[in-house]
């Protein structure tokens, strides 16, 4: 019998996450400063964190910054040593993610680069291979995002996509929206990639987890 559920939920927060002021600071401001409400989920949040500290991640990238709550989750599990660089494309969404990051401590940890995530790819290959990719943009960029991280993740390394659920449309729990059906296809895609091993890490809205083999 299945029984995650918004009370599975409360209680993996309660006595696992337990975020610190700046973790609900950037999560709480986000969406009142105007920038779009879509945040990673707390115990989403903690399972990046782990994801990154188990993999021992030194070099990590994260494709759509927003306002840095899922950056300060992610910086937290770098390994000794290790930097995030994560790419936003609007100006003002970097400056309260940078924000958010100082607030957290977490600022020396990350380098934000600003501007078209496709172009900032491009400029990076030779910075890599990398350990960690963590995909929260926008969704017809998914696929071009996926072919980048597979060439560029080293072996074993992890790629988590966010949305593989796109709010329970892709399994008929909510109506279709512009981007069901994309997401449908995506993760039928990589269930079907054979140089990824994958899985759904089914909180939140879906944490689509690939190592690559």
């Amino acid at each position: 019998m299945t029984i995650y559920n918004d009370k599975a939920s409360e209680y993996i927060n309660q006595v696992f996450v337990q975020q610190d002021a700046a973790q609900r600071q950037a999560m709480e401001e986000t969406p009142r400063r105007g920038l779009p409400a879509i945040n990673i989920k707390p115990e989403e949040g903690r399972f990046l964190q782990m994801l990154v500290r188990a993999s021992g991640a030194k070099k990590v990238v994260e494709i759509g910054t927003l306002g840095g709550y899922s950056g300060i989750w992610i910086a937290r599990g770098l390994a000794p040593g290790g930097r995030l660089i994560t790419l936003e494309k609007e100006p003002y969404h970097a400056q309260v993610a940078r924000e958010h990051f100082a607030a957290a401590g977490v600022e020396g940890l990350i380098d934000l680069r600003l501007g078209d995530a496709h172009q900032s790819l491009k400029d990076m290959v030779a910075e890599g291979p990398f350990d960690f990719v963590f995909v929260d943009a926008e969704k017809p960029g998914y696929n071009r995002y996926l072919d980048w991280a597979i060439e560029n993740v080293r072996s074993g390394g992890i790629i988590a996509v966010h949305n593989a659920f796109r709010k329970g449309s892709v399994f008929g729990q909510a109506a279709d929206d512009d981007y069901s059906e994309l997401m449908r296809a995506f993760n039928r895609r990589v269930a079907e990639d054979e140089r990824l091993l994958s899985t759904v890490y089914p909180a939140g809205d879906g944490m689509l987890i690939s190592v690559k083999l």
